[in-house]
């Protein structure tokens, strides 16, 4: 066996989880376990299993999870993208690891990738039994919204956009969904868009290459509200003293700022135990799912991991 399909409870819904087993797994033992969690607009079975398979290779029991409310994972609607949700997620995937009989309890670490990323450091500051935390190409979800078209008003003007969607659905329209990126490489071409990160997006969620029933880049546009004032990294420099480990991509940067947030995330923890992995060459989604360089953030993982679990 090297993976089941699982579910286990986050309030009153039931989350969507893959647990990615050892090599000769024996339930009788006792294994160090990792939650790892997949970026915004994604689902387990895309980036999040190519880590958690890579690491269970190494000896981890990891549990990829869909976020409340997407892929497989129940919740209070469809598509939302709430961080307090997102953060819940986490201890909700904690709890459950630690009911399983072959998990030591003591030795469980975290890793999140992209918007993953920066939740799995907010959640670590306040989930302690989460020993070691890693991140690959942490993105800072508030610090998007709020700069995501480079205009100093764009968050003033989309937050009153949400709040009138708001008003909307309280007198009984429906939910307004919009998507990330564009649907299609046809419409990617058509918008004239050539930021390397939305192009490569467009290239892993709509094609063959990455694209999964679980991830129909599809977002409730009211719950971004709760983002606009949100900061992933808002007291790591106080509360995130677990020993850290960044990946970032040495490539071209891109609009979704992964490269700056990473360094930023290092520089401000407080964990004294901490290390910043540049992969050379690699962009944001290089290192979803290319093997040239996810093996190398694999690897960096693995010994961070061994240390300190």
């Amino acid at each position: 066996m090297t993976m089941k399909t699982v579910t286990f409870k986050n309030r009153t819904w039931d989350m969507a989880g893959d647990l990615h087993f050892p090599k000769d797994f024996d339930k009788s033992l006792k294994y160090p376990a990792l939650v790892v969690a997949h970026p915004i607009s994604s689902c387990k079975e895309q980036t999040a299993a190519i880590y958690a398979a890579g690491l269970a290779e190494a000896g981890y029991v990891c549990l990829a999870f869909d976020a409340s409310t997407q892929g497989g994972s129940g919740g209070p609607g469809r598509y939302l993208e709430d961080p307090a949700l997102r953060v819940e997620d986490f201890r909700a995937a904690a709890d459950y690891l630690t009911t399983l009989g072959f998990v030591d309890e003591n030795r469980i670490g975290v890793l999140g990738i992209c918007g993953g990323g920066g939740y799995a450091a907010n959640a670590s500051m306040t989930e302690r039994r989460f020993k070691a935390v890693g991140t690959v190409v942490a993105a800072n979800y508030g610090r998007l919204c709020r700069e995501g078209d480079l205009s100093p008003d764009a968050a003033l003007k989309a937050m009153e956009g949400v709040c009138a969607q708001r008003t909307a659905e309280a007198h009984g329209t429906a939910a307004a969904i919009t998507s990330y990126i564009p649907q299609s490489e046809k419409q990617l071409a058509s918008c004239d868009i050539k930021d390397v990160d939305v192009v490569e997006a467009v290239d892993y969620y709509t094609t063959p290459r990455g694209q999964k029933p679980g991830s129909p880049n599809k977002l409730n546009v009211v719950s971004t509200g709760a983002a606009f004032s949100w900061d992933a990294f808002h007291l790591v420099d106080r509360l995130l003293t677990q020993p850290l480990q960044v990946i970032v991509g040495g490539g071209q940067p891109g609009i979704f700022g992964s490269y700056r947030d990473g360094f930023e995330l290092f520089d401000k923890a407080r964990s004294e135990k901490k290390n910043i992995f540049v992969v050379p060459g690699a962009t944001h989604y290089d290192l979803y799912d290319k093997p040239e360089y996810t093996s190398q953030a694999i690897a960096k993982l693995k010994e961070f991991y061994g240390a300190y679990l």
